[in-house]
């Protein structure tokens, strides 16, 4: 394997072991010989991020002297999973390490395990953007990561009686370790209060009054490349105080609450990701941290700027800052704020400036799930962003009329309606890009969602279809099967996934085809011994592991394929002696906390699974497992394990999808809607390798026009309504009559239609299980569907965003 640098090269099992005892020794005051495995795993983690800053500074110097342009990826979400198996193999160190620690009797996987995932996400934006800086770092391009420095991650789920249980996630026990304290690089964040202008030398100078001032205080992890590169880049995470000072006087008196109340208000801002929002106080929340995490990382970008460079006017020629999703979308307003109240600029030079600065990447389609903002509450909380924002909206407004006398039109495309304020309108206003996540993506948001801006600016908008780390996510995550294609097509495949291309010359290769099918026998073997381990639920690695993983949401249709594996349950009920494939069906999800329909899916999911339980016969030839508290170690693990890879959501509303991608690399053949990513798997694979089904995006909106009536198909269809009628009448002791009605009689019947696509899934769920019944076809397809998948790794993803939006070029 390659060595990255000059620290990897000639490194020893007993140097390895020198550095783990000296950090032992510093950090915890004790030695080999009387370490805890705990103290070990966190030796080792300061050992190798030590090595990683000194790869980080030399990746800087050269970047610096080179004058390169950086890009900064702000996002709400890193979803970076365990970092110690992936810096191993970064680094090329992971045999040198695994002698050093067998040598003391640890084997490493057991350190591995000890590591809690830093789940800083929620699913496919987090992973997204953890890809995406893993893949700036492997073609050594320079990046800035931004995020907050959550006390806790999303939650960690448990079941309990059938039911989610959200409770704290508490990843920096071990977390921490990876992480480098900052404090040269803090800045002060204003919020609240009111502003008062005063025009001085013909300039208006901006005074702050009664607001809050907060101290953002920064973490940098380091992001290590792939074998072969040389760049190590950063995540800088930022953690709030309060900027006040202390009142001694207060506290001398007694008044403790008081005194720290700023405090623990400021604490609250990196305390939690995602709070709540359903109520007054978790809206502020929000807001505050978006504008926390925006102000902090902008001050930062501008003051790194003018040390290397004498003004501000060349921003755009050396900084491209990329707003991912809505969530950073007070990048616009900010980034003006700190041009023409910090550094003088005039409004037209500043927007200038700013426009050809930020990027933006949509990640939906949902009209609900774009994201505004009460212009009430920004007003309150963010008086000089208010006023910011009102300008933009009526200079926008002001050109808008100059090219039409639609009123609808611009109504459309204002950022502020009816004390409304709408941040992907302002996303695209104040960016020189916005782009989708796939091609089906990126013309559905220019027919619908931005139609307007399209038909005012089509060069603003731009395709870069997802990626995946193929390193971590195959090379990492599968070694066997890493193996195999090593011993194929060569080992450059981990820097260059096109080469998985050079698989499907053994497509008809007897042996290689055989040996694909052991591989993944072992791997479900593996992921079996794993869930027995772990939760006690046995899993029959000769059946066929069909798998849906991902957030929780009606749109992405868990429920769809609930209501299948009822329908296939009914039947062996009835009938004893059907001969079926012996299959078990697994999830993978969270629901948001407040989400209760999403919650009660998740409880049918799991009574299933224990009913089926119950009678052997049954479970023998069908079984339901959901994994309890999904996160990125556990796809590690499943992924590799998978052979059918459900992606199912309606067409039209799932962006594009990641695991899409996971699972096909691993292997993996897609049972799926032509929605998202899965349009362009299938035009790689071709349609005899995918199991393609449903409506597509056109029919989807012909039939909501035409009018949905669920009943049509609850009436019309005797397996539709034996499903519908058995969640009526409930089971087990439990009863799901409000997910009967959710299909059949709420305000909005079945609103992502599963009804209408049901019986199509079921044709194809059946031209699959005949598929499978031939092994040499499957694994033929499951071949050619690894062979296609280069396409989507996020290397080529950064590539494409480096051409075509950020301008940027690798630091060799």
């Amino acid at each position: 394997m390659a060595q990255t640098n000059k620290d990897t090269v000639k490194l020893t099992p007993t140097d390895v072991a020198n550095e783990i005892e000296d950090k032992l020794i510093k950090y915890f005051a004790t030695t080999w010989q009387d370490a805890t495995r705990e103290q070990v795993y966190k030796a080792l983690a300061l050992s190798i991020r030590d090595r990683l800053i000194r790869q980080k500074n030399a990746f800087n110097s050269r970047a610096k002297k080179e004058k390169a342009k950086r890009v900064y990826y702000l996002s709400m979400e890193f979803l970076l999973g365990r970092s110690l198996r992936n810096n191993l193999y970064n680094l090329g160190i992971t045999e040198a390490v695994t002698d050093a620690l067998r040598a003391h009797d640890i084997e490493i996987e057991d350190l591995f395990e000890i590591e809690a995932d830093a789940g800083l996400g929620n699913g496919g934006l987090g992973r997204l953007a953890a890809c995406f800086m893993d893949a700036l770092s492997s073609q050594d391009y320079p990046a800035l990561g931004f995020t907050l420095k959550y006390e806790y991650g999303l939650f960690k789920q448990r079941i309990v009686d059938n039911t989610q249980v959200e409770l704290p996630d508490e990843w920096l026990s071990t977390g921490e370790y990876w992480l480098v304290p900052r404090s040269d690089k803090t800045f002060r964040v204003h919020m609240g209060g009111y502003v008062e202008e005063e025009w001085v030398n013909g300039k208006c100078r901006i005074r702050y009054q009664d607001e809050d001032i907060l101290e953002a205080i920064p973490y940098d992890m380091m992001i290590s490349g792939g074998p072969g590169s040389s760049a190590v880049n950063v995540l800088r995470l930022w953690t709030a105080r309060s900027g006040a000072d202390f009142n001694m006087s207060g506290f001398s008196q007694g008044d403790y609450m008081n005194v720290m109340k700023k405090q623990s208000e400021a604490e609250l801002i990196s305390k939690v990701l995602y709070p709540a929002d359903d109520h007054y106080a978790g809206k502020i929340l929000r807001l505050n941290q978006q504008y926390f995490l925006v102000s902090a990382s902008l001050q930062n970008i501008l003051k790194d700027h003018l040390k290397n460079y004498e003004s501000l006017d060349n921003l755009p020629e050396k900084v491209a800052v990329h707003i991912n999703d809505t969530h950073p979308a007070l990048c616009v307003p900010e980034l003006m704020r700190l041009l023409i109240d910090e550094h003088d600029f005039d409004w037209d030079r500043a927007w200038a400036i700013t426009t050809r600065v930020l990027g933006y990447t949509n990640h939906t389609v949902m009209v609900e799930a774009l994201e505004t903002w009460g212009e009430d509450l920004i007003a309150r909380r963010l008086p000089r962003i208010h006023m910011i924002i009102k300008e933009i909206n009526r200079r926008f407004i002001e050109e808008a009329k100059q090219r039409t006398n639609d009123w609808d039109k611009i109504r459309r495309m204002s950022v502020i309606e009816n004390g409304v304020v709408r941040m992907a309108n302002l996303s695209v206003i104040g960016s020189h890009k916005v782009n989708g996540v796939s091609a089906l993506h990126s013309d559905i948001i220019k027919q619908t969602i931005f139609k307007d801006f399209y038909e005012f600016a089509p060069d603003k908008f731009t395709n870069v279809t997802n990626g995946i780390a193929h390193r971590r996510w195959l090379a990492q995550s599968n070694p066997r099967l890493a193996s195999l294609i090593a011993a194929l097509v060569g080992d450059k495949f981990e820097q260059n996934a096109d080469l998985l291309k050079g698989l499907a010359k053994y497509a008809d290769n007897e042996s290689v085809l055989d040996r694909l099918a052991e591989i993944k026998r072992e791997n479900k073997a593996e992921f079996s011994d794993y869930v027995k381990k772990t939760t006690g639920f046995s899993l029959n690695p000769d059946s066929r592991f069909d798998v849906q993983i991902k957030r929780l949401h009606e749109y992405k249709r868990q429920l769809l394929n609930v209501m299948k594996i009822i329908a296939l349950w009914l039947d062996l009920k009835d009938d004893p002696n059907k001969v079926v494939t012996p299959q078990t069906f697994i999830f993978g999800a969270k629901a948001a906390a407040g989400y209760y329909h999403a919650k009660r899916v998740i409880s049918l999911i799991n009574r299933l699974s224990e009913e089926i339980g119950k009678d052997p016969r049954i479970k023998s030839m069908i079984d339901v497992m959901f994994v309890e508290n999904y996160n990125v170690s556990k796809a590690e693990r499943l992924i590799p394990a998978s052979e059918v890879s459900e992606q199912i959501s309606l067409a039209g509303k799932e962006a594009s999808g990641t695991s899409n991608m996971k699972f096909m690399i691993n292997g993996a053949v897609t049972l799926g809607t032509m929605d998202g990513a899965n349009v362009e798997i299938c035009e790689s694979v071709g349609s005899d390798n995918i199991f393609i089904f449903g409506m597509n995006a056109r029919e989807v909106d012909e039939l909501w026009e035409r009018g949905y009536y669920a009943t049509y198909y609850y009436t019309r269809d005797e397996q539709i309504r034996r499903v519908i009628d058995f969640l009526q009448n409930g089971f087990a002791g439990g009863e799901y009559r409000d997910i009967a009605h959710y299909l059949t009689t709420d305000k909005i019947p079945d609103p992502y239609m599963c009804q209408a696509d049901f019986r199509s899934y079921m044709d194809a769920y059946g031209r699959m299980d005949r598929a499978y019944a031939d092994k040499r076809t499957w694994n033929k397809m499951s071949l050619i569907n690894i062979s296609e998948a280069g396409r989507f790794a996020a290397d080529r993803s950064v590539r494409d965003y480096a051409r075509d939006i950020w301008e940027i070029k690798p630091v060799r």
